[in-house]
């Protein structure tokens, strides 16, 4: 039988396990579990870090049992790739192997008014500061000010800093630590495109900052060691899978990215999952951008190769519109029911959804809106909410995808998609209408967790999956064209960002900080003091 190469694809709403055949990229087998989120306040989100990781090995177990069911040998199994949701920030105790606190979720927003204390004090108070180093701006978003907030607010984390037991990470620290042994010698890793999502972590010299880590007041002893994207880690401990290495290792827009095998310059993907968040491959050297997108590493596929590095549009909101929808207005029972809804409206007619619940990412990074529903009359139902609400996430896609292609000179042509959402056929023939280009799916979605068996299965020492162009898997895909003419589609567009306009600054934050406004001192220093700015512009 061909090798096989198993991926843990753990992302903010669920955790799935998936076995492809290394040869032809088909997808064997596979196992989804649900992940519970919990907000303990408002703009808060959390995740358990336990019941994550009894996801993981749930979904393991039960794929190993499936396999198993159909007389397939898991030791054919060679090697395993983890791809995770980016951002999410845990600390754990290493020495007793427990989380200090909940893992605070890249959507959480509870971290707002330090976000406005450092951009205050920044030179000109530009949100960028950083952006030479970092690739982002400052942002709830990613995990340095996560950390912080914990470092700052929860006693166990500073006292486990204290007495050296603290460990941060990533939600795939997490997970490799805790596989390959935990206490019992687990490996504190992360690669490139998971660090690049720090805001510590500095993408031309491709590792920890330390004036980064002076300026958020991080130990740089708590932070994960920094690998390539394909290599081994370590080894299995335990599990049906025990002495299988984990030699991939990618953030999940980046493993999208690999999936749908977008190894050259100017090549591009949008993912529809929680978010929504559309890359385009600028080559091996960073290009910043002047339109609100963020400069991202893609991947590294071993110790020796170049990093590839990406323009990202973020969109905090996609998929999650529609869980909303259903867990918090009872409007649709499942998350395939909003097709029904809204093919049946056919329109939105002229109601506007905006679901800034985090506030605004890519290209406005305004973390001050909040979610609005506008053009509502009393004709309004909820089969319009419905449309409106598919809407929205092709809308929030094409003002990212207008800010790439001015940012690359050149326009793209036709858009690859993946995730989720893609199944629901009335959401990509929206997308493709108020794109005004083709819209391509490919038949196997599952485009993240393929990307990370890719680079688990080609990594040194394993070598049972062959990257090079010619022998890439041909791929199957169905495409949808536009089908309504351009005028119609920039009318729609314009009231879009009309809507827009009126969510913005909403919700500003009081000071809630000492005197000298910082947050509290760690080691006797303030934090937030900006580093020395560089003595020449590191924009290429």
């Amino acid at each position: 039988m061909d090798p096989l190469v198993a991926a843990i694809d753990q992302g903010t709403s669920s955790t799935r396990f998936l076995v492809f055949n290394a040869k032809t990229a088909e997808l064997i087998s596979q196992h989804q579990v649900e992940i519970n989120q919990s907000f303990p306040k408002e703009g808060w989100v959390e995740e358990d870090p336990k019941e994550i990781m009894q996801s993981v090995y749930e979904c393991m177990e039960r794929t190993c049992e499936k396999l198993s069911e159909r007389n397939i040998d898991i030791s054919n199994i060679k090697a395993v790739g983890v791809t995770n949701q980016r951002e999410t920030t845990l600390v754990w105790d290493k020495e007793t192997g427990e989380p200090l606190y909940n893992a605070i979720v890249w959507l959480d927003l509870r971290t707002q008014s330090t976000v406005e204390r450092l951009i205050n004090k920044a030179p000109e108070m530009n949100k960028n500061h950083l952006k030479h180093k970092t690739g982002l701006p400052i942002s709830t978003y990613f995990s340095a000010v996560k950390l912080r907030w914990l470092l700052d607010n929860v006693d166990e984390v500073a006292q486990a800093v204290l007495s050296q037991r603290a460990m941060f990470g990533t939600v795939d620290s997490w997970i490799i630590w805790c596989l390959t042994g935990g206490r019992d010698g687990g490996v504190h890793c992360t690669d490139v495109t998971n660090a690049s999502r720090t805001m510590l972590f500095n993408i031309h010299t491709m590792d920890w900052d330390p004036e980064l880590c002076r300026y958020f007041d991080v130990p740089m002893e708590i932070l994960p060691e920094v690998h390539s994207s394909s290599e081994i880690y370590g080894y299995m401990k335990s599990t049906s899978l025990a002495g299988v290495p984990i030699s991939g290792c990618l953030g999940d827009q980046s493993a999208a990215l690999v999936g749908q095998m977008c190894f050259k310059e100017g090549q591009a993907k949008n993912t529809y999952g929680t978010g929504c968040f559309l890359l385009r491959h600028t080559g091996t050297k960073p290009v910043m951008s002047d339109h609100g997108l963020l400069t991202t590493v893609a991947y590294k596929m071993g110790k020796d190769e170049p990093a590839g590095y990406a323009l990202e549009g973020s969109v905090a909101i996609a998929g999650a519109v529609v869980r909303w929808l259903k867990d918090n207005m009872g409007i649709v029972k499942s998350s395939s029911e909003i097709e029904t809804l809204a093919a049946a409206a056919g329109s939105s007619y002229g109601c506007y959804f905006v679901p800034a619940f985090s506030g605004l990412y890519a290209p406005y990074w305004e973390p001050s809106a909040r979610g609005i529903i506008c053009g509502l009359t009393q004709f309004t139902n909820r089969n319009h909410l419905a449309f409106a609400a598919l809407e929205a996430v092709c809308f929030q896609t094409r003002e990212i995808l207008d800010a790439m292609n001015q940012d690359s000179g050149v326009p793209l042509t036709q858009l690859q998609v993946d995730g989720g959402m893609t199944a629901n056929r009335l959401l990509m023939q929206l997308q493709a209408d108020i794109l005004c280009i083709p819209v391509v799916r490919p038949t196997m979605s599952e485009t993240t967790a393929l990307g990370a068996a890719m680079a688990a299965g080609a990594a040194e020492g394993v070598n049972v999956w062959n990257l090079s162009p010619d022998h890439l898997p041909h791929v199957t895909s169905e495409k949808y064209e536009p089908q309504i003419n351009p005028e119609e589609s920039e009318f729609r567009f314009a009231r879009w960002k009309k809507a827009v306009q009126k969510a913005m600054n909403w919700e500003t934050t009081e000071p809630c900080c000492n005197a000298n406004g910082l947050g509290k001192k760690m080691n006797g220093t303030p934090w937030g003091v900006p580093p020395t700015p560089p003595p020449t512009r590191a924009d290429p």
